[in-house]
């Protein structure tokens, strides 16, 4: 019986299971959602977010996202039907949903000084989706509940007290063990990917600096403890950017 449940779990999970390797850092990702899953879902969510969000009428603030922003997408080889979108909301936030449907809040555009540091935070949001960090946090996630259920069917708990504590602890461990870190690596990725973005479309990636570092004096000292965090401190963020840069200009001049 047992072996019976492992077989069937394991087929289910190889069905539509795909390897691929991510643009610029070549890292293996393995994948249970096809790129076009992920992008219908890009398509419908960016409808729900302009039908639900305020988008600013500041004409001068929305050339200035969609200039910087199709700069960069001319440099990202990737054939999306891009869109860019500013928000009328005073939060420090930008995303970029799968497909290229970027959106940037007004409270981003007064801690980016310029138009370089404008662009260091969206290059890092194009980065995720180009490096199809949303599809591998999905697939993550359905292998973290295929180990569940495997490691539940080996022990085979049958007392519903143990049976919850086991849940628990297992939710618990792999959460702080593998999902917080490997959110914290796509965002190190993203933060990698998205200067090699900026540089090829003429901006300077030092100035991505200048921008977490006015992050940081933004927040304060609200940031969690690292280990609990889907991301970077941002002391660790400036300091990885800084030793990456000259990876970064020699990725871009050859």
């Amino acid at each position: 019986m047992l072996k019976n449940i492992i077989f069937t779990v394991l087929l289910v999970f190889m069905t539509g299971c795909a390897v691929t390797k991510t643009a610029y850092t070549e890292r293996t990702q393995v994948m249970l959602m096809s790129e076009e899953e992920e992008l219908s879902i890009g398509e419908s969510e960016a409808k729900k977010i302009l039908q639900s969000s305020k988008v600013s009428s500041d004409w001068i603030a929305k050339a200035r996202v969609e200039r910087i922003g199709k700069r960069i997408a001319e440099v990202s080889e990737k054939d999306y039907n891009w869109e860019f979108h500013l928000i009328e909301e005073d939060v420090l936030n930008a995303f970029c949903l799968p497909g290229g449907k970027v959106f940037v809040y007004t409270g981003i555009l007064k801690i980016a000084e310029n138009d370089d540091q404008l662009a260091t935070v969206m290059s890092h949001e194009i980065a995720h989706a180009l490096a199809r960090h949303g599809a591998e946090r999905v697939s993550m996630a359905k292998m973290n509940q295929v180990g569940h259920t495997l490691l539940s069917a080996v022990l085979n708990i049958e007392n519903p007290a143990y049976k919850q504590i086991f849940d628990t602890a297992y939710g618990v461990g792999t959460n702080v063990a593998l999902m917080l870190p490997h959110s914290r690596d796509n965002e190190s990725e993203a933060d990698y990917i998205g200067l090699v973005l900026m540089a090829k479309a003429g901006y300077d990636p030092k100035e991505a600096i200048g921008f977490w570092e006015n992050m940081k004096k933004q927040k304060g000292s609200s940031e969690q403890m690292p280990f609990l965090s889907t991301h970077p401190t941002d002391d660790k963020r400036i300091e990885d950017i800084r030793a990456s840069l000259p990876k970064v200009m020699n990725e871009v001049n050859r």
